[in-house]
């Protein structure tokens, strides 16, 4: 990346895209790009070649088609402009192609103006908690003003909305083109012009900076450490790779339950020292009291007997986008209800991501705990974003707390890769190692930047008073290795169960983590900080 300055504003420009763009030293946005997402919403990463300073030619490939796009940006001391042009060749299939702005999290709060496009112009704000819709609609400018800075970005080119993007992880909310109820995926048709442009303009306001809030330590504990194992895989496991407190054993009803509970019942026979609690994901091609009945048989005939059952309908592992038709399912006053009489500590929530529980929200009142997952790569996957992700946990937790209430939160599984994808029919294949968004094997993973990773989110997590966290599964490629680094930051974490946490946060780019007597540091940035090598990491033990 090139950091580019004229006058007070600045900028860097990674490929074709602007990130971090500051203005007298303020992060207005965290970045403008020109993105293409298929039917999938996996992201068409474009051909790129920067045919004069800040002018590149883009090629978007989707199948036989594609979209050859000219972009230009210009700036000035107080003025940011991008335009696209473009052409398309063959039926260009896609969800969504366009400008996407970013707004950094912390303006969470802070004073908006939306001017439509029938001209009407709405005072609102950036939501506190994150929003399960859309907050802000029809957009044609969009004003908002944070510490100090009035920043007001003019959008043509097509009808421009907003999403909340930190239920995803990221740590932004997002402008973005084509409204989600409209049809998708569609056709950019051969032949048509594509033309969109963004003019973002800069005024000092001479207000003070807001200050951030700190989280309060006096209560929190560090959670139990869980490990993800699917019932299928569990007839190859020996031992476990870190002494977690928890293994999370995930059924799924869409294949016959039977041998996988059995599987799981040998293996809490010969391997009865973690807690096993049962991740259930039920099809209810039979009615709730049929299907719920007969794992409650199954599990009595079996004697596998978790600590825990969280029940989850199948279909909601998918994501029901604004302006889709909800799938049919029983409702889950039911589901809970009659759980809630067969197995001892119920959950509920979804074992797919926060946007899904924000918007199909759990009856807490029969629930003994909920829970949601997460992964950092559901829209970008350069190493910056992945980092960058961990600034919003605070915001999801906080968001998920005003949901569940004083019941249980758990969090996970919460790897780098994506184990299931709730936005298309498939996670991304990824055979050669790539950085890819929506991808099910990430090597990172494998690397001092999983294990950096780890620590960051457990950094994070700490003050939210989340019971447990599922931060590895126990096979495959989001498993554990003996040589992998992860294994070795998890095994010292999952040792801080239960322990007072002192001091958890995350500064330029290193994360302090002080539990009990135990002392973490890890450097999440490829520079070096306080003498660690890059996603290097130490420890120490303190006497408090």
């Amino acid at each position: 990346m090139q950091r580019m300055t004229f006058g007070e504003l600045s900028f860097a420009v990674d490929g074709a895209a602007l990130r971090h763009i500051r203005f007298a030293g303020v992060e207005a946005l965290r970045g403008i790009a020109l993105l293409s997402r298929d039917r999938d919403w996996g992201t068409i990463t474009p051909e790129v070649r920067e045919t004069a300073p800040l002018r590149f030619a883009m090629t978007f490939r989707n199948g036989d088609a594609r979209l050859e796009a000219e972009l230009a940006i210009t700036c000035s001391d107080s003025t940011l402009t991008l335009e696209a042009t473009g052409t398309v060749t063959g039926a260009f299939e896609t969800n969504r192609t366009g400008f996407t702005l970013l707004h950094p999290a912390h303006v969470a709060g802070c004073r908006a103006r939306v001017t439509h496009s029938d001209g009407t112009v709405e005072a609102t704000q950036f939501p506190e908690l994150i929003a399960p819709w859309q907050p802000m609609m029809d957009i044609t400018v969009l004003e908002h003003e944070a510490d100090g800075l009035r920043t007001i970005c003019h959008l043509e080119g097509d009808t421009f909305e907003m999403e909340d993007q930190r239920q995803w992880g990221d740590a932004s909310f997002k402008t973005y083109n084509r409204p989600l109820a409209l049809p998708w995926p569609y056709r950019l048709d051969p032949g048509s012009r594509f033309h969109q442009r963004v003019t973002v303009r800069f005024e000092r306001l001479g207000a003070p900076a807001q200050a951030r809030e700190r989280p309060n330590m006096r209560q929190a504990v560090f959670p139990d450490t869980a490990l993800l194992l699917n019932a299928w895989d569990a007839p190859q496991v020996t031992a476990l790779p870190i002494p977690a407190q928890r293994l999370l054993c995930h059924v799924d009803t869409n294949r016959d339950p039977a041998p996988q509970i059995a599987a799981l019942a040998a293996l809490q026979a010969r391997l009865p020292a973690p807690i096993y609690d049962l991740e259930l994901v039920c099809a209810f091609a039979k009615p709730p009291e049929v299907e719920l009945s007969q794992i409650a048989d199954l599990l009595t005939s079996t004697g596998f007997q978790p600590d825990s059952t969280l029940v989850c309908p199948s279909v909601d592992r998918q994501s029901t986008p604004p302006g889709s038709d909800w799938p049919d399912c029983p409702p889950l006053d039911d589901i809970h209800r009659i759980a809630r009489s067969l197995f001892p500590r119920n959950g509920g929530g979804m074992v797919s991501f926060f946007p899904e529980l924000n918007r199909k929200r759990p009856p807490m009142e029969l629930l003994d705990f909920a829970g949601h997952g997460l992964c950092p790569i559901v829209h970008a996957a350069d190493d910056l974003h992945v980092m960058e992700t961990l600034e919003t946990i605070p915001h999801i937790t906080r968001s998920a707390r005003a949901i569940l209430g004083d019941r249980g939160y758990r969090i996970g599984p919460c790897t780098i890769a994506m184990r299931h994808n709730p936005y298309g029919a498939r996670t991304i294949p990824n055979p050669d190692g790539a950085h890819v968004p929506m991808a099910d094997d990430d090597p990172r993973h494998r690397s001092a930047f999983g294990a950096a990773y780890a620590i960051g989110l457990a950094t994070a997590l700490a003050p939210a008073g989340v019971t447990v966290w599922t931060p590895a599964e126990m096979t495959g490629p989001r498993g554990l290795h003996p040589d992998w680094p992860i294994t070795q930051a998890l095994t010292l974490l999952a040792g801080l169960a239960g322990q007072q946490v002192h001091a958890a946060e995350i500064a330029h780019g290193l994360a302090r983590l002080h539990v009990g007597t135990t002392e973490i540091l890890a450097n999440l940035t490829e520079g070096p900080n306080t003498g660690l090598p890059a996603y290097g990491w130490t420890s120490a033990h303190n006497p408090i």
